[in-house]
């Protein structure tokens, strides 16, 4: 479908905040989505068109986190294998899935990752009071490799993200909390390194099936890749109680316009 100069700045500066999102917290694709359906794309090639078009800025936002992946090399390296494998999985599932059904589980996986990470933190402590999880390692340090039991675990988040990108990073660092990590700025350069994963091998499937829009996907890949690498550092430097309830605050409001629109599908 052609496009005007004016729609394509406006997706390409809505893409730039998507990823200034995902390098934070995730839900990046909860901004750039509805900016899709509003231009006309079909819900699951907006989808799609998204997840291609946001990759390059889950690169950019990797590298702005280089320093904090340094000191997690065995968990970043274990971890591509079944965030590949995921993505994989994740993508194929989406292809066989109905445009209704679509719009109908998607609220409820985004409620349900907000809800997690909500609980996430006193939940860990918890845990580790009891014994139940072991001590997180000292920052800066090598963590010890995840154990196959936390593999399977990155490889259930993989297949959410292959399938539906927002929320991905909310869910992979409610999982990462769980599986005993604490600092904010480690878990979110682990999470933009499973999004590389997972989302490259998805984005390869979606553009091979043609459901990529690439007049869009191109503007949207420009500003996702400026405002990925540009943010990356301010979120670094930001306190973790802030980044936090930032993380908190994109998942709720997310979770809220995924319903109202779910509702007012459903009434006309």
């Amino acid at each position: 479908m052609p496009q005007t100069v004016t729609s394509l700045v406006l997706i390409a500066a809505v893409s730039a905040l998507g990823s200034a999102a995902n390098s934070v917290a995730g839900g990046g694709t909860l901004l750039t989505f509805p900016a899709l359906i509003a231009l006309g794309v079909p819900p699951v090639a907006a989808n799609a068109t998204s997840t291609v078009a946001l990759w390059p800025g889950s690169i950019s936002s990797m590298l702005g986190y280089r320093r904090e992946i340094a000191g997690a090399r065995s968990w970043a390296l274990r971890f591509a294998v079944p965030s590949v494998l995921g993505g994989i999985v994740g993508a194929a599932l989406l292809l066989v899935t109905s445009e209704e059904r679509f719009a109908k589980l998607v609220p409820w996986l985004v409620f349900g990752a907000t809800v997690l990470f909500a609980l996430q933190k006193p939940v860990v402590r918890w845990l580790l009071k009891r014994g139940t999880v072991r001590a997180p390692h000292v920052y800066g340090t090598d963590l010890a490799p995840p154990t196959v039991g936390l593999l399977f675990a990155q490889f259930g988040v993989a297949i959410y993200g292959g399938y539906f990108g927002a929320g991905a990073g909310i869910v992979m660092l409610a999982a990462l909390g769980f599986m005993g990590l604490t600092n904010i700025h480690q878990m979110n350069g682990l999470k933009n390194w499973g999004a590389v994963c997972f989302n490259g091998v998805a984005a390869l499937i979606f553009v091979f099936t043609g459901l990529v829009n690439w007049p869009i996907a191109i503007a949207m890949a420009v500003g996702a890749t400026l405002g990925g690498y540009a943010t990356a550092g301010m979120a670094r430097r930001a306190p973790q109680a802030v980044v936090r309830g930032l993380v908190t605050a994109i998942g709720l409001s997310a979770t809220i316009w995924l319903f109202v629109k779910m509702a007012q599908e459903s009434s006309s």
